[in-house]
């Protein structure tokens, strides 16, 4: 049960950090309502537990390899660019008049792009290892506890980004068109920084 709430803990906090992907879900589940945003919550957690399950399993040995690293790293920063190009695009669009029913997003749509979202960043896998590396040292890993806080990751990242999408569509029929253009905006600027960010931290490094 220790070994599960750490993990918990953990996945509620790491999620909770401001970054591309919550941007991502204010602004779809703005757009979309909120079955969208728990779509996207969803694929948020899979990818999180995947990847706190590689970095227990030592997968972060692997981007010690340079051209690895690199490579992840790039693409990473590259699908995170046209997500915040489509995103600054769409609300051009729409400014212009030029949305159209077709285009707004399905809870089967707004999972997958999450999933790729999410694991465009897998130099993430280094952080989750350094925190198993962590918890096996406290204990929380130890005897079989490795699985329950896999499973904590995994629901801790699912109830933050439920209780976000959950806020957001709260205050979803308060938000006008001209609000929503400027979220598309904001999130598509956003997203667009956290690429050109990725990209810099892989280059530099």
């Amino acid at each position: 049960m220790t070994a599960l709430l750490a993990g918990f803990a953990l996945g509620f906090f790491v999620a909770a950090q401001l970054g591309p992907i919550s941007l991502l879900a204010i602004r779809s589940t703005l757009r979309s309502g909120v079955l969208v945003g728990l779509s996207i919550g969803a694929g948020v957690a899979v990818i999180d537990t995947l990847y706190a399950a590689a970095g227990a399993a030592g997968a972060a040995g692997l981007l010690a390899i340079e051209p690895l690293r690199l490579a992840f790293g790039l693409l990473g920063a590259a699908v995170l660019s046209v997500l915040g190009a489509r995103t600054l695009w769409s609300a051009f669009r729409i400014r212009m008049g030029g949305e159209s029913r077709e285009e707004l997003a399905t809870p089967r749509a707004a999972f997958l792009t999450a999933l790729v979202a999410t694991a465009s960043n897998p130099l993430t896998i280094a952080s989750w290892a350094a925190v198993f590396a962590a918890a096996s040292t406290a204990g929380a890993a130890a005897a079989g506890g490795a699985a329950l806080l896999l499973a904590g990751v995994g629901l801790g990242s699912l109830t933050w980004m439920t209780l976000l999408a959950g806020g957001v569509s709260l205050a979803r029929r308060r938000v006008g068109p001209r609000l929503l253009r400027a979220v598309d905006g904001v999130a598509g600027a956003g997203i667009l920084g956290f690429g050109g960010l990725l990209a810099y931290r892989t280059l530099r490094d």
